[in-house]
């Protein structure tokens, strides 16, 4: 995909991780040569970048700023194997390396960077606005805060035991050379196994994508067990005195309304709270006018 929207010049981009394997994304921008300020954007779990984040893309370059966003490795357009496969800190590597590769683009000015990240990789800008200061400014949307009390509550206790079953007996397969087993990203049949049921989730996923865009229903189980283990919000503190924005809703039950005010409550200023009507998936549609305008001000105030 090469070309003009509406007055945005949208292009293809591969970024090499370490490993060679290709981040593949598509970088917006304003016409001419630049330098600008920029933001680099990324989806959640198991996504690809067209759930929603094109829009995203579109409107921060339209405000004046290049923004690339890119398929985390395993899914989408990016190369890496196995398919459909989730690793959060493999994918805060990679986008170490996005981040390299957009500093040294020509339009952009290397000094003003900041980090748009959703959902699962809302927890992934939070890690990386505490580790990374070439980012200038963080915005994490509805995020990842805890992998354990997301998992405690979307699993009932009496599920708990075949979870648990299924967990191990993927590790022990692994361990005899089987390749890694799978199972549903969203299902409304509770007697198939998926990591998400609620109906808003069912219906986000299953969205039409535009032709052409490569996703799957699936995930594997693997990907289960480390979103358990996952806790970003524990970086929160960290992030300071890098500016951050947390964009949250008041019916998240994803992600956890409650675990998202606890962390801002944490962390330190810089900071500001957009609290937006919903629940987890509302800020792409409904809440997309709100959401992107409170994005748009905080790199506006912080990159330019």
């Amino acid at each position: 995909m090469d070309g003009d929207v509406t007055g945005v010049e949208v292009g293809e981009v591969a970024a090499p991780a370490e490993d060679g394997v290709m981040l593949r994304g598509l970088l917006y921008r304003p016409p001419g040569p630049g330098p600008y300020p920029a933001i680099t954007l990324a989806h959640g779990y198991g996504g690809v970048k067209e759930h929603g984040l094109l829009r995203y893309a579109e409107a921060f370059a339209r405000a004046g700023f290049v923004a690339l966003v890119h398929d985390h490795r395993n899914l989408g357009a990016s190369g890496g194997e196995p398919r459909q496969d989730v690793d959060p800190w493999r994918q805060i590597e990679d986008w170490r390396r996005v981040i390299s590769f957009l500093e040294a683009r020509p339009e952009v000015d290397p000094g003003r960077i900041g980090i748009w990240g959703t959902s699962y990789a809302g927890g992934h800008a939070i890690v990386l606005g505490a580790t990374d200061r070439r980012l200038r400014c963080v915005v994490a949307q509805v995020p990842t805060i805890s992998g354990f009390e997301q998992g405690r509550r979307r699993v009932a206790p009496e599920d708990l035991a075949a979870l648990e079953h299924t967990l191990d007996e993927d590790e022990r397969a692994r361990f005899r050379g089987e390749a890694p087993r799978y199972q549903a990203l969203v299902s409304a049949d509770p007697s198939v196994p998926a990591s998400y049921r609620s109906a808003d989730a069912v219906g986000f996923y299953s969205q039409p994508l535009p032709e052409g865009v490569v996703w799957e229903n699936t995930v594997t189980v693997r990907s289960t067990r480390k979103a358990r283990m996952y806790e970003p919000g524990r970086w929160v503190r960290r992030v300071s005195p890098t500016p951050l924005l947390l964009v949250i809703t008041d019916r998240d039950t994803i992600t956890l309304t409650d675990t998202a005010l606890a962390a801002y409550e944490q962390a330190l200023e810089p900071k500001r709270l957009e609290l937006l009507p919903g629940g987890h998936f509302d800020p792409y549609v409904a809440g997309f006018a709100q959401s992107s305008r409170a994005a748009v001000d905080w790199f506006t105030t912080h990159l330019t």
